[in-house]
């Protein structure tokens, strides 16, 4: 059985609770100083900005939307809903401390997973959609019906509810040090939930994903080497799909996958080895600096819609155009 420090587990709630909840832990928060949240304000400043504008060509300047359309402007969503949590995000991580009450906390962290696992999911499914239309494009398939792929999207939409709604009900802000913390490693009573929180979500969330969209990309690319270099359609299609892989894999290996690798060592660590303090100080570290980065992705994505759609492309060129004007 596992023995934890001051703590025994109990059941029904996932929890393990402390006996010094509001005293001194094994091991402190470590102070993460002023670079995150400088970088996580350039970065939701300029997403907000690019999102926005994405937002804005896909409903008001683009009047009929195919599959793929349909994808990007649901990842276009998936990008923007995590701007109420950003302010929150950026005084947390500059405080060590969080202010403003459990309700927000949860909401946080509900917009902060449904902004990543929504941005995996979509992407993903753009990599499926993006194999079927070019290597089967003389085949009648159910997911180029744009019915189908705004259903799937609905879809997507409830998966992500589902997943991040129980947050509401099992998430606890917890008292340390004389500073409140919103999902803390250190938070003792809750690393249960975290452990197989973690571990579901890696599987399903990122891992499944990754795998299905390097084999839709590796089949994709390996199909688009072997056409006829001397059709321009052909030249067209491949510098166009290149591109797309190009980002989709930079942005689930760059964006993610730190993330996802630092979050496991690091609750596997505390679930494990409560006591070393010094190794889980330099993973959280790591792990706080890996998230920070994971939200490049709301500034990548929208290289996609560049690359991906010519709509797209000649709205902000006009757009850019009048601007100028």
């Amino acid at each position: 059985m596992l023995k934890m420090d001051n703590t025994t587990f109990v059941t029904p709630n996932w929890e393990v609770k402390s006996n010094n909840m509001t005293g001194s832990h094994p091991c402190k928060p470590e102070e993460l100083g002023t670079f995150i949240p400088i970088f996580l304000s350039v970065v939701f400043s300029m997403g907000f900005i690019l999102n926005t504008i994405s937002l804005w060509i896909f409903w008001f300047r683009i009047k009929r939307w195919s599959g793929g359309m349909i994808l990007h402007f649901n990842l276009a969503l998936a990008d923007a809903i995590i701007t109420p949590a950003a302010p929150f995000m950026i005084i947390y991580f500059s405080l060590s401390h969080w202010p403003f009450g459990q309700f927000l906390c949860q909401l946080k962290v509900f917009l902060l997973s449904t902004n990543m696992y929504g941005s995996i999911y979509f992407l993903t499914l753009i990599s499926i959609h993006r194999y079927i239309s070019v290597v089967h494009c003389t085949k009648k398939t159910i997911f180029k019906e744009e019915k189908f792929v705004k259903i799937v999207c609905v879809g997507v939409w409830v998966l992500l509810f589902a997943q991040g709604f129980p947050f509401f009900f099992v998430l606890k802000t917890s008292e340390m040090n004389n500073a409140t913390q919103c999902l803390n490693m250190h938070q003792d009573e809750l690393i249960v939930l975290y452990f197989v929180w973690n571990t579901v979500i890696l599987c399903t969330g990122y891992i499944i994903p990754l795998f299905v969209s390097i084999i839709c990309y590796s089949l994709l690319a390996n199909f688009i080497v072997n056409l006829s270099p001397h059709q321009l359609k052909s030249k067209h299609m491949k510098v166009k799909s290149m591109q797309m892989i190009l980002v989709s894999l930079a942005i689930f290996m760059i964006c993610f996958l730190p993330v996802h690798v630092s979050r496991t060592f690091g609750i596997s660590l505390k679930f494990f080895y409560p006591d070393h303090c010094q190794k889980m100080g330099i993973i959280e570290l790591v792990y706080y600096k890996c998230l920070a980065l994971s939200s490049l992705n709301c500034c990548l994505d929208p290289l996609l819609y560049f690359f991906a759609s010519k709509k797209f492309k000649e709205s902000l060129r006009n757009v850019i155009s009048s601007i100028k004007c």
